[in-house]
């Protein structure tokens, strides 16, 4: 073992992937990243940084610094996302007992606007070569997937799971659950934290708060099991999101999968982007209305005062925190409505070209550190809402809505916040979290059917009737 961090890139040119990327996703402990059938993964793992508190994002940024500052990197490819690249997952809150991670993998695939590429990266001192790269992901690729394995066990299980929910029926949206609650080979769904009465109390307790002035928006989680008898399998819920979410970004860190609609940052060279969504609507609610679906969305959510004023906190508060890093910006003056399989969402593309700060253009552990938490997934003002979220959840939400991505050593990177997703807890046990933007004008019931529709993603992925 040398002390020297090694990385090969060589293109994949001339190599059909019938699926693109994600063809790739075949075992439980992939590491991914993937839009549009473009993006990263990443298998086995070299290195690890972990921490939690405060400061979880600079010492992550420090950590991964100083690994690739003396890398001996050889990239024939020299685009975003080849050479040295780490995947990583961080807790939603400072406070959390969440262990936020970067993880380095022996070997990354790579597609990006119609090119791909192969990364072999370590810290043993035999050559790297392109056969042997070759070599090293067919090993992976036919190596039996790991046999409940991929524990995330550092997120607790909080809550009492004792009240059988089922799965969503009767006074919530989305059908019929089984009708044989004995069969032991049925999924099950059962509370998490909270009830479904007391999370209405929680919301209606969130709305009180607001119309006392003390802040403008709250956004509160909830947490729901699933149990799969016949074991949770983490590549086929990948492969299935993304198919079917093409365009939101599919995410599998350490047990922490989903598809996420919301990009935190993403940057290129100088060029940062991200995209905000605030202003929610089920699809099957323009079932048996006039007009095209898209014509009801519009009416519903860009005619709505209520869902417009959650889209404008949204959107102030990404712009703000990353105005001190930018030199200049442009946001949609005008949101526009994301369609997708789900729901639809009031959506802005905010997107700046970044100064230096203190001699350099700052990375993107350094932006996330600033930008998170936004008001999407927290409210405003930050530090009151973050108090009320730990009050009224009764959770650690552990990862779910904290940044999830990639980062590569030319500063460049993607990360999302980690929603329409899940921690997978146990071989058979998956716990699924959603949350809702509350402003003045929420009503309990209404945020209640709009967490059953972004659990709905997960809950498809996972054979379960919504």
């Amino acid at each position: 073992m040398t002390s020297t961090f090694r990385t090969l890139t060589v293109p994949l040119d001339g190599r059909s992937f019938s699926g693109g990327l994600p063809s790739f996703l075949v075992r439980d402990d992939v590491l991914c990243w993937t839009r549009r059938e473009a993006g990263l993964v990443g298998f086995g793992e070299i290195a690890r940084f972990t921490a939690t508190g405060p400061e979880r994002f600079l010492e992550a940024d420090i950590w991964w610094r100083h690994l690739v500052l003396e890398a001996d990197v050889t990239d024939s490819v020299e685009c975003p996302g080849t050479g040295p690249v780490a995947f990583g997952s961080f807790a939603f809150s400072k406070v959390s007992t969440h262990r936020s991670r970067l993880i380095v993998p022996e070997i990354v695939v790579g597609v990006r606007d119609g090119r791909a590429w192969l990364t072999q990266l370590t810290f043993d001192d035999g050559e790297l070569t392109e056969a042997g790269a070759l070599a090293a992901l067919d090993r992976w690729l036919e190596a039996d997937p790991l046999d409940g394995d991929l524990l995330a066990t550092e997120l607790p299980a909080t809550g009492s799971a004792d009240t059988a929910v089922g799965l969503p029926s009767g006074d919530r949206p989305g059908g019929e659950g089984p009708t044989d609650p004995a069969a032991d080979v049925v999924p099950k769904l059962e509370t998490g934290s909270l009830s479904e009465h007391d999370w209405m109390a929680a919301v209606a307790a969130g709305v009180e708060e607001i119309r006392t002035g003390k802040l403008e928006k709250l956004v509160l989680a909830r947490d729901i099991v699933a149990t799969i008898p016949e074991g949770v399998n983490a590549a086929e819920i990948l492969r299935q999101l993304a198919v079917r979410y093409r365009e939101c970004w599919t995410y599998g860190v350490d047990g922490l999968v989903g598809s996420t609609p919301e990009m935190l940052i993403q940057v290129e060279g100088r060029t940062a982007q991200a995209r905000v969504l605030a202003g929610t609507l089920d699809r099957r609610d323009a079932e048996g209305m006039d007009g095209s679906p898209l014509e009801f969305a519009e009416r519903v959510l860009a005619g709505s005062e209520k869902q417009r004023h959650e889209h404008e906190i949204a959107i102030q508060s990404l712009t703000t925190q990353l105005a001190p890093f930018s030199e200049a910006m442009n946001a949609h003056s005008e949101p526009f409505i994301l369609e997708l399989p789900n729901v639809w969402h009031l959506a802005s593309d905010v997107k700046a070209e970044l100064t230096e700060v203190e001699g350099h253009v700052p990375t993107c552990l350094a932006l996330i550190n600033a930008l998170h938490p936004t008001a999407a997934v927290c409210g405003t003002p930050t530090t009151v809402a973050g108090a009320l979220i730990r009050k009224l959840e009764h959770m650690d939400r552990g990862p779910y809505a904290g940044p999830v991505g990639w980062l590569d050593a030319a500063g460049n990177g993607e990360w999302g916040i980690a929603l329409r997703g899940a921690v997978v807890e146990a071989p058979d046990t998956v716990r699924l979290y959603a949350g809702c933007g509350i402003v003045e004008g929420s009503h309990p019931e209404a945020e209640l059917a709009e967490t059953w529709a972004k659990f709905r993603p997960m809950l498809e992925s996972l054979g379960i009737k919504s």
